[in-house]
């Protein structure tokens, strides 16, 4: 009788057990270095109001993001890129479902050099030029007879992808960038080097200058303000996405709906990023069944 007692108790104190695990919500969320600080700063806010759910929010990359939600060990990937074809096409076979894509803010992707240069625009020919190698000395551009020291964010980021592919229009970076773990890290470097550019998100850009950014050398300089880039008027602006397997469900569908509202999207622009229009923030919202009230940012078209 008394065996049979204590294997009960073993039973009873082992369902306990599963039972708080079961009570225990988690949601992982892994990728952008740009977006670290808001995902963290949502994530605050919104365990806040969620008492018993945790929310872990880590960086290392949009394509350590993206590998993660392949490989099943993150809930959301963040991604300051689109995801490719073939990581979806990859993401399908292992995991089964079509990955789904939800835009979440809005970024100017800023330009950045120290506070005593004199230079305050460049065209985006001109960045090209300087990234590619074709511009080495600042003095070409306008500036003082330096030679020019390139910062870079590392090759599995996705605002190293997007700047690869919509500033440099594919051409390889000049092998001298130094490349850098971090949007954080590129400020720092070019806040201590009056030679130095480097290139990351607005949100990154305190302490040091953002130059106006010219489309072509007949345009006039455009500074990546809020304005400038919902009205599409800032020639390097992107969306900043959440990226999960198949419709989310449970804690991570409220986490991703609570985003869309008008709560989630005004933490992005406390944080220093813009939230979505009111026209795509109700287009998207949609994705995940959230409703979106008329009232956050601004209207779009």
């Amino acid at each position: 009788m008394g065996k049979r007692l204590a294997i009960l108790a073993v039973v009873v104190l082992a369902l306990s057990s599963t039972a708080i695990i079961a009570q225990q919500r988690n949601i992982t969320i892994k990728g952008s270095d740009t977006m670290v600080i808001l995902g963290q700063r949502w994530a605050e806010v919104f365990m806040s109001k969620n008492q018993g759910l945790s929310i872990q929010v880590t960086g290392g990359g949009s394509g350590t993001g993206i590998a993660a939600l392949i490989n099943g060990t993150t809930d959301i990937a963040e991604s300051s890129r689109p995801m490719k074809d073939a990581e979806k096409a990859t993401a399908k076979d292992k995991r089964g479902k079509e990955v789904l894509e939800l835009p979440v803010a809005v970024d100017g992707l800023a330009v950045y050099v120290n506070d005593a240069n004199p230079i305050n625009e460049l065209s985006l020919a001109h960045i090209k030029g300087i990234y590619t190698g074709a511009i080495k000395n600042w003095k070409d551009v306008g500036g003082r007879d330096e030679r020019i020291i390139l910062y870079s964010r590392e090759n599995n980021s996705g605002t190293y992808v997007y700047f690869k592919e919509h500033v440099l229009e594919n051409a390889d970076y000049y092998p001298t960038a130094q490349t850098l773990p971090g949007t954080a890290a590129v400020i720092n470097a070019v806040a201590k080097d009056t030679r130095g550019i480097g290139y990351g998100g607005i949100a990154y850009g305190k302490g040091i200058k953002h130059l106006r950014v010219k489309k072509d050398a007949n345009s006039p300089g455009v500074e990546p303000t809020m304005e400038n880039v919902l009205a599409a008027k800032y020639p390097i602006s992107r969306y900043l996405y959440f990226y999960t397997i198949g419709q989310p469900t449970g804690e991570t569908l409220k986490f991703c709906q609570w985003v869309m509202s008008a709560d989630g999207q005004a933490v992005v622009q406390k944080v220093g990023y813009y939230p979505l229009s009111n026209t795509d923030r109700t287009k998207f919202a949609a994705l995940v069944g959230g409703a979106a009230p008329a009232k956050a940012g601004k209207k779009g078209s």
